[in-house]
């Protein structure tokens, strides 16, 4: 059996397993997509199968770009972090080693700056909304 929360775009149901009427205005597949003002600000309607992905894809890359950015951190305030040795490394095999303090001050600024990039991703990420998942609490339509 089927739900209208699977995607599927040749029937839908309800919460009950009845199924709804193609014309129905209960019908999640019939409302429109795009950008909406919402009681929590702008959102963006979208098919659920998108809806689906946007979330999953930006949870990761927000979950990662913390990651990254905390690690990067961690080698700024630790002389012995295996990060910090290996960009040291790296860096002295270039010939281009900075003066100690210019590079904690690189590094703690770059993983702040993958910890404010991952927190834009998920706050953008959080805009979305799929087709039929709740209407906006100021919808004049909602009785």
């Amino acid at each position: 059996m089927s739900s209208s929360t699977d995607g599927d775009s040749s029937q839908a149901f309800d919460e009950t397993g009845d199924p709804i009427a193609g014309d129905d205005d209960a019908d999640p597949r019939n409302e429109p997509t795009g950008p909406r003002k919402g009681p929590g600000g702008r959102e963006i309607v979208v098919p659920f199968r998108l809806y689906k992905a946007v979330t999953v894809f930006s949870t990761l890359a927000a979950v990662v770009t913390y990651f990254v950015g905390f690690t990067l951190i961690d080698a700024a305030t630790l002389q012995i972090s295996f990060v910090r040795t290996t960009i040291v490394y790296l860096l002295d095999s270039a010939g281009v080693m900075p003066p100690e303090d210019v590079l904690v001050a690189i590094l703690a600024i770059t993983g702040v700056g993958f910890i404010l990039l991952g927190t834009a991703v998920y706050v953008l990420g959080t805009r979305f909304r799929g087709q039929g998942m709740g209407k906006s609490q100021d919808d004049p339509s909602e009785t």
